[in-house]
Formats: C-alpha cells, sequence, structure tokens
C-alpha cells in the first residue's frame, strides 16, 4: 500500500527535525523552491536555501541541548504541526534575536507549521516562546 500525503509529510518533518541541528546541508532537499523561513517571534523571514542553512549553523553552533520533550506532531495532506518543549543552554551569539545572554539556561516552547507542497517543506512558521530556567 502507497503511503498517504499526510504520512510523507510526516516523514519529510522528521527527517527535518532529525538533521537540522547535525547537518543542515542533508535538509536542503526537504524544501520546495520558493521556501519561506519565518520566525515572527525574532522578526525573522529567510527565503533562500543559503540563508536557512547559515541560520541552522549559527542558530545550533550556539547553544548546547540539553533536553527535547515532543509533545505532539500531526499532518494533513498538506500540513503539518509540531509541538515541542526544548531546554539548552546559550554558548554564542549566533541565535539571531535571542533574547538572553551567554550561559543562560532558556525553556523554549517551540511550535512549527510546515506547509507541504508536494511531499516538501513549502513555508515553515517556527513560534517560539522563552522562558530562562537559570
Amino acid at each position: 500500500m502507497n503511503p498517504t500525503a499526510a504520512e510523507i509529510n510526516l516523514a519529510v518533518v522528521d527527517a527535518h527535525m532529525k538533521g537540522e541541528a547535525t547537518d543542515p546541508a542533508s535538509i536542503m532537499n526537504l524544501y520546495a523552491e520558493g521556501i519561506v523561513l519565518d520566525m515572527p517571534s525574532r522578526d525573522i523571514r529567510l527565503e533562500t536555501l543559503e540563508a536557512i542553512e547559515d541560520n541552522y549553523r549559527a542558530l545550533f553552533g550556539s547553544i548546547e541541548l540539553l533536553s527535547m520533550q515532543p509533545l505532539d506532531r500531526f499532518a494533513t495532506h498538506d500540513r503539518v504541526v509540531d509541538d515541542c518543549i526544548v531546554q539548552f543552554r546559550v554558548t554564542g551569539k549566533g541565535y539571531a534575536k535571542l533574547p538572553f545572554p551567554i550561559g543562560a539556561v532558556i525553556e523554549l516552547r517551540l511550535l512549527h507549521v510546515f506547509q507541504m507542497q508536494d511531499g516538501k517543506i513549502a513555508r515553515e512558521t517556527v513560534f517560539e516562546s522563552w522562558k530562562p530556567i537559570q
């Protein structure tokens, strides 16, 4: 039996979430042409693969991931929503417009809304809510 569009979309987002921190170049093929990565909490909008890859390298190069707790992930034929809580220590200045200093330990409620097109990510909107915990 062939996978449904929702199952394909879940697999694409799973690969994205697993690869963005460890090898950003490896996930660029998961994005559709004309991709937009929007992070309204930090007033950042990226519209090229190069800018998106650079953002991931800088961001993940500036934090120490302490924990990641998945809360919910579901998909339709054209959307995936992923909700999780992440705890990290700020170790550098590459997390653009992060309102906390180096050394801060942060709990981040992270909500992704992916708009999917033909099994690729056409738009990624990331909502972030931060809380210092140390």
